[in-house]
């Protein structure tokens, strides 16, 4: 059976090769009669012809590595390419550094002496820092702090920990208040008298 016109009317109607355009077996009497764009554009819409899915490299295995290295996987120094201002800006590492000091300071400026706190948030701004852990020491070694810093920057002296805290309790509170159901003893139904047999001698 010759179908050459009614394959080169489908791969224009679908806009894909004439080997892609795929007729039903069951339908090529109808096929045949076909012979205007109109009527395969009928054949099409109820699925007599149909266009076969494009061949090409799977994805499958690229978007298994792309969900990997979203979880931070497969990011070794072995599957990296370029500098390291490549994968992260200088601009982008400088605003996290900065950011990350200027909290510390903040967290750390009522146990500093009279004027510190200036000369440490000028120098961090400078860019005299390289990290937190360097500013801790620059403070220790220069006597920076009215007391001794391990004590100073504990969690629970922080600005706003005492407040956390009591926030975090009054939750706590209204959660067993609200949702836990106390346990309460079954109410128990009151014993029957159990009965007395008669004996004979009492009939």
């Amino acid at each position: 059976m010759n179908l050459k016109l009614q394959k080169r009317l489908a791969a224009s109607v679908l806009g894909c090769s004439e080997k892609r355009a795929v007729f039903d077996p069951a339908r090529l009497e109808d096929i045949k009669e076909a012979i205007t764009k109109t009527d395969i554009r009928m054949l099409i819409g109820e699925g007599a012809i149909r266009e076969a899915p494009q061949k090409s490299v799977s994805r499958v295995r690229a978007n298994k590595r792309i969900i990997q290295r979203r979880k931070g996987l497969r990011k070794g120094l072995g599957s990296r390419k370029g500098k390291a201002t490549a994968r992260e800006p200088k601009k982008r590492a400088w605003m996290n550094r900065v950011r990350s000091q200027r909290k510390f300071l903040k967290s750390l400026k009522q146990h500093l002496k009279a004027g510190s706190f200036r000369e440490l948030y000028l120098k961090s701004k400078g860019g005299f820092f390289r990290s937190v852990n360097h500013i801790k020491l620059y403070v220790e070694e220069h006597e920076m702090a009215l007391r001794p810093l391990q004590k100073t920057i504990s969690p629970l002296q922080r600005p706003g920990a005492a407040d956390e805290t009591k926030r975090k309790a009054d939750l706590k509170a209204e959660f067993k208040e609200n949702f836990v159901q106390k346990k309460t003893a079954p109410e128990t139904a009151p014993a029957k008298p159990s009965r007395i047999k008669k004996t004979n001698a009492e009939a």
